[in-house]
């Protein structure tokens, strides 16, 4: 094993191919992309979600098989469910867990669902204190930060990020660690994930000059990256991979799916205004949502009102999945019965009060001016950019599922990925 290679992938959240235009135009992403090699387009996993795709980004298995299904867990009768935060929830070995068995160090910045990652050497899972009185040093120690962790990383940067994850300070404190990281730890495999874009998306749409601001940051912390590799004495011994988990749509209403089905008779509402009893609930995924049955003996019979739902056009959704459509088509599984498809600019609550649409607002990822969620071949498409020894430079290729990024990922490390579903990428490889 040739523990002198090093790979690091910064997952560029809502970078999409359309971006490449500006970023070529600037200095740390002119550089890469002048020497390095391109996948144009990445077809996402459904849903394109932060939490399912960065799942399949290290797994290589899409999303029915690692289980993270959904950003929040699966809590049906509450409108806001606590997010993925821990590895427990994924189901199959990684990238992490490869790197660590052939007796390389691993490295994780707020990649997410990494929370107590067993085989994260340095780990900063992405998460942030959920209550006023937890510090963010606690936090990060409770989410699997070692004490070195703690003292060499954390602490010296935690000004920039001193309570909660807010755009562009977080991003700035995400990279500030990965550059201590690398000039402390030098670590073999490192994985790190930004999100200011994918925030100035949901914020602003899908274009606009906000989001060509977020494209000038993230430049600025490739340079920054960049910089801590020469200082540590491995760039010429790191491949780059820059990355991105999903596209977005821009959307002009919200349509609170499970009021809906309370009206078809499909969901009890207490006295107290919360759930009472439910036939069909569904949980949503911003520009999807999956669909629970209490019992599945009503399957026919909700799958019927559904189907009419969608060919009425008034509901926000256009196609209605089965379980085992979903499955087939695009690995998505759980124990969902149904997967609702946005009409693509309706986004979905999981609200079950009136009213039953409400306009764009700012208050969460999934009512922005623009977001996720939707089916991959929808929409502005991720990208993959590559430079390094084991790159080939000026190769290019059209497109590639998600699913062969962490093959390639491996290849680059010299580590087999036992459990993928994809293969790597050999046209951008030496």
């Amino acid at each position: 094993m040739d523990k002198n290679r090093h790979v690091i992938v910064i997952s560029e959240d809502a970078m999409v191919y359309d971006d490449l235009d500006t970023l070529r135009q600037l200095p740390a992403f002119g550089e890469v992309l002048e020497k390095g090699a391109q996948v144009k387009t990445i077809r996402a996993v459904y849903p394109t979600l932060t939490y399912p795709c960065h799942t399949s980004m290290r797994t290589g298995v899409r999303v029915g098989r690692h289980g993270i299904v959904n950003n929040e867990k699966s809590n049906l009768t509450q409108e806001k469910s606590p997010w993925e935060w821990f590895n427990d929830a994924v189901k199959v070995s990684d990238i992490f867990d490869a790197a660590k068995a052939a007796g390389l160090t691993t490295a994780a910045v707020f990649w997410p669902a990494t929370g107590r990652h067993p085989h994260i050497d340095y780990l900063i899972d992405e998460y942030w204190p959920q209550s006023p009185g937890e510090t963010t040093e606690e936090c990060f120690a409770f989410s699997g930060s070692s004490p070195e962790v703690i003292e060499k990383i954390v602490r010296p940067n935690r000004h920039l990020m001193d309570w909660k994850r807010i755009h562009p300070c977080g991003d700035a404190f995400v990279h500030a660690c990965a550059c201590s990281m690398i000039r402390e730890f030098k670590p073999n495999l490192l994985m790190i994930h930004p999100a200011n874009v994918d925030e100035y998306r949901h914020i602003s749409g899908v274009f606009s000059p906000l989001v060509t601001h977020g494209l000038h940051e993230i430049d600025m912390w490739l340079g920054d990256i960049l910089r801590a590799l020469e200082d540590a004495g491995i760039r010429e011994q790191t491949d780059l991979f820059i990355v991105s988990d999903h596209g977005q749509l821009n959307i002009r209403r919200t349509v609170a799916l499970n009021a809906l089905l309370a009206e078809k008779g499909l969901l009890t509402v207490g006295p107290d205004g919360q759930v009472a009893d439910y036939v069909a609930i569904a949980k949503s995924t911003a520009l999807s949502a999956q669909v629970y049955l209490k019992d599945p003996a009503d399957h026919d019979r909700v799958y019927a009102i559904l189907r009419r739902m969608a060919e009425d056009g008034l509901y926000g959704f256009e196609r209605v999945y089965t379980a085992r459509e979903a499955r087939e088509e695009e690995g998505l599984y759980g124990h969902f019965s149904f997967v609702l498809e946005t009409d693509g600019y309706t986004s979905f609550s999981n609200a079950w009060k009136r009213p039953l649409v409400r306009p764009t607002d700012n208050s969460d990822y999934k009512f922005g001016r623009a977001t996720h969620g939707h089916h991959p071949d929808k929409g502005p498409q991720p990208t993959l950019i590559a430079c390094g020894p084991h790159i080939r430079a000026g190769a290019m290729v059209e497109r590639r599922p998600m699913i062969d990024e962490a093959p390639t990922f491996a290849r680059a490390l010299g580590i087999d990925l036992p459990e993928t579903e994809g293969s790597a990428i050999e046209e951008i490889l030496q």
